[in-house]
């Protein structure tokens, strides 16, 4: 199978083209915000280099959230507009997830991948491998870090955290718990090839125009929306799961 990954749910933008399995060939930035800029290039790099045309791939893999609200709409929005025009397969997966499979399958730990969503708040989930699978401990969800620690010290297990911890979640954090321990920073950076390793494994869309972004939180302008109509509901103001 032929697998086209991409990923801009954050800062790093990540492209990578793997086959059977194979890493071939992969292309990452983490200096530019832009994605929106580099991303189509990026990706015509490498199947240049790979002698790929695009009716080639098999599979599309996109990262489909937490993150980035810009950033997560640029990699769908061209995931699906790939997959909808070469009639291609196409596969979400959560970008926590992502994040967690750098970490080795023989790892006994939970591990709690994290991005930073500013005011001290991460979007965090828990995952663990089981019999060479990653199974979803605890869903993704969007919360303070402080929160996040006090549930993960109540487990009462070896706790792998796996993110950035920039200098304003280290704020507003207070203490590191006993049973959590922070990966090295490389392990922060999120890898398009385990991306395509677990689009592989997952189950396409049935309807590529349903696919919508996991953003777990509502948009600037929807709670300012809220704040001056107390009280009303407008459902079709952005699409979220």
């Amino acid at each position: 199978m032929k697998v086209l990954a991409i990923d801009t749910s954050n800062h790093p933008m990540s492209v990578a083209v793997v086959e059977d399995d194979q890493l071939l060939a992969t292309e990452t930035l983490n200096m530019v915000r832009n994605h929106s800029i580099y991303l189509m290039p990026a990706i015509d790099k490498l199947f240049k280099l790979v002698k790929w045309q695009p009716e080639d791939v098999d599979r599309i893999a996109v990262a489909q959230g937490p993150g980035s609200y810009t950033g997560i709409r640029i990699a769908v929005s061209t995931a699906k507009v790939l997959a909808d025009t070469l009639k291609k397969e196409l596969v979400g997966i959560s970008s926590l997830e992502v994040l967690a499979r750098n970490v080795v399958p023989t790892t006994k730990e939970v591990i709690v991948p994290f991005f930073d969503a500013r005011r001290g708040n991460v979007f965090a989930g828990a995952y663990q491998w089981q019999d060479g699978k990653l199974v979803n401990r605890i869903p993704d969800q969007h919360l303070a870090m402080k929160e996040l620690l006090q549930q993960l010290a109540q487990l009462q297990q070896p706790i792998l955290l796996v993110g950035h911890l920039t200098e304003r979640i280290e704020k507003t954090m207070g203490e590191m718990p006993a049973n959590i321990q922070l990966a090295p920073r490389p392990f922060a950076i999120p890898s398009t090839y385990q991306l395509a390793l677990a689009g592989e494994d997952a189950q396409p869309v049935t309807d590529i125009d349903s696919m919508i972004p996991h953003y777990l939180r509502i948009t600037e302008a929807e709670a300012n929306w809220q704040k001056l109509h107390p009280g009303e509901t407008r459902q079709n103001y952005v699409r979220e799961v």
